[in-house]
């Protein structure tokens, strides 16, 4: 389904969610090497970095994690801990977008794992974006990545050229992302392990995995399970 890369390396902006774990069973099988980059920015959902790190063990990948806490002293989201605003609400700064935008997270992300990535002298960035993102977050979109892969390469390298940002699941579902897990032999990995739910809640295993199953993004997971089951999966 995707292109095989294999002398290439590459960091893999990694959250512990189901994207960007199906993206990293996938570039373990595809690059010759990708480490793992994840971010503390005092989120609600901070269990996802404990899943993260439990991942990255069992899929025996490097993983590094930085502390972006002052991102809640710029800005405001329902995603960071010290907001108690549902995520389901709209953004208090833009009614058109949700709760849970943080702006320029995708930004500051994408811009620190280029710079890993130059350091390590890795030949792509990877992002676990998908067409099921666009909706209330404008940075998830394939121009915005473009447009960024060009700046940052313009302030590293003098030119357009350099390290190239990969979002494969550009033009998948979330439906597509599980029957890609289940063809790389990792759907239970991700339905046990990984972490999606914006409220951090993980005390139940649904069919889908673990969440409060009421905010966007444990609606988003319960649906796309739904029509795997429904569309792709393998008895």
């Amino acid at each position: 389904m995707l292109e095989k890369i294999y002398h290439a390396s590459c960091v893999l902006c990694f959250s512990g969610g189901q994207d960007s774990t199906t993206l990293a069973l996938w570039a373990k099988k595809a690059f010759k090497q990708t480490h793992l980059l994840a971010f503390n920015y005092a989120q609600k959902h901070a269990i996802e970095l404990k899943q993260a790190q439990k991942i990255a063990k069992l899929l025996d990948l490097p993983l590094k994690i930085l502390d972006l806490h002052f991102l809640q002293e710029i800005t405001l989201s329902a995603l960071f801990a010290s907001n108690p605003q549902s995520s389901n609400a709209p953004h208090p700064k833009n009614p058109n977008l949700p709760a849970s935008f943080v702006p320029d997270r995708n930004a500051l992300f994408f811009t620190l794992a280029h710079a890993y990535a130059f350091n390590l002298g890795a030949d792509f960035v990877l992002v676990g974006v998908s067409q099921e993102d666009y909706s209330g977050y404008f940075d998830c979109r394939k121009e915005f990545i473009d447009s960024l892969q060009t700046s940052l390469n313009l302030g590293a390298f003098g030119t357009p050229e350099g390290i190239s940002f990969l979002a494969p699941f550009m033009a998948m579902g979330k439906a597509q992302e599980f029957a890609l897990a289940q063809d790389l032999g990792g759907l239970e990995l991700i339905l046990e392990h990984t972490h999606t739910c914006y409220e951090g809640v993980r005390g139940v295993r649904h069919a889908y995995g673990y969440g409060c199953g009421a905010c966007p993004s444990c609606k988003l997971r319960q649906d796309a399970y739904k029509e795997f089951l429904r569309d792709y999966k393998q008895d």
